[in-house]
């Protein structure tokens, strides 16, 4: 098996990392620094601790007013708006907003002026179930610019996107959970992430009814793209099994995995990859 070159990058509170087969080491360095060029411009637009950023600009309109937005944040947040359609409301960028207002903010996106108007209440975004993963998938395109197309990128552990596998291997060997987790698999061109209560505790917020969310202990989701895996398996923290199996069965491309007890179960009809 060639050489698998691995480059690491502090942005978005995060660590963030880039590993690549099939290359020349610096012409590697060059295609990862690209990348993490990317994240940290990405911050600039996305953090909601950034005081110019567009998240940052968002929060102080009124209803009624609107702001145009960087191409980058009209495309997160139009995925974010999607997201929060096919789950019905188990995700929103707004949830955190109802800690400090009584009913959820409403937004609307005007493609064709790429800006976002408040129609009411307060629009305070956290994009932290969904930027890091929307980061993943353009670093994943500047990687495949660089003609880089076997890779493996990861957020923080909890989100990873795999590019085409490394040399005489069926993937790339990822675990659900940490390094010694024994559910492991191979992946290839798809995003798995995972929410859980292990490390921060209950901090998953329902959006549909400003609660804790309690109903999960961790929970995984596969996709072809992390901006929808981070979004979705945070929303499989708040759904229960009845709420998500008709949301999987509508979304062949989605398959989700549940952790009850050490056991795991998975829901969807994507074919699980082959197990590591």
């Amino acid at each position: 098996m060639s050489e698998i070159h691995v480059f690491n990058h502090r942005a978005m509170a995060t660590q963030f990392q880039v590993r690549i087969a099939k290359e020349e080491k610096t012409y590697a360095a060059q295609a990862a620094q690209a990348a993490f060029a990317l994240t940290d411009e990405l911050e600039s637009h996305l953090s909601r601790f950034r005081a110019n950023s567009d998240i940052s600009q968002i929060a102080q309109l009124q209803p009624g007013q609107s702001l145009r937005l960087s191409e980058p944040t009209f495309a997160c947040l139009e995925i974010a708006k999607r997201m929060e359609e096919t789950t019905h409301g188990a995700f929103s960028v707004a949830a955190a907003a109802l800690k400090s207002q009584p009913t959820p903010p409403q937004w609307t996106l005007v493609k064709p002026k790429f800006s976002i108007r408040c129609d009411a209440g307060k629009l305070e975004f956290d994009l932290g179930a969904i930027g890091k993963g929307f980061a993943l998938d353009r670093m994943a395109d500047v990687l495949r610019e660089w003609d880089c197309p076997a890779f493996l990128l990861v957020a923080g552990g909890s989100s990873i996107l795999a590019g085409e596998a490394p040399p005489q291997t069926p993937g790339w060997s990822c675990g659900l959970g940490d390094d010694n987790s024994p559910h492991r698999f191979f992946l290839e061109n798809c995003s798995l992430s995972g929410s859980g209560l292990a490390v921060k505790g209950p901090h998953i917020f329902d959006p549909r009814t400003g609660q804790l969310a309690q109903r999960q202990n961790r929970a995984w989701a596969l996709t072809d793209t992390a901006a929808e895996s981070d979004a979705l398996s945070t929303a499989c923290m708040v759904l229960n099994e009845t709420e998500i199996t008709p949301i999987l069965a509508n979304n062949e491309r989605w398959l989700v995995f549940l952790e009850d007890s050490g056991a795991l179960r998975n829901f969807g009809v994507r074919a699980q990859p082959a197990r590591a």
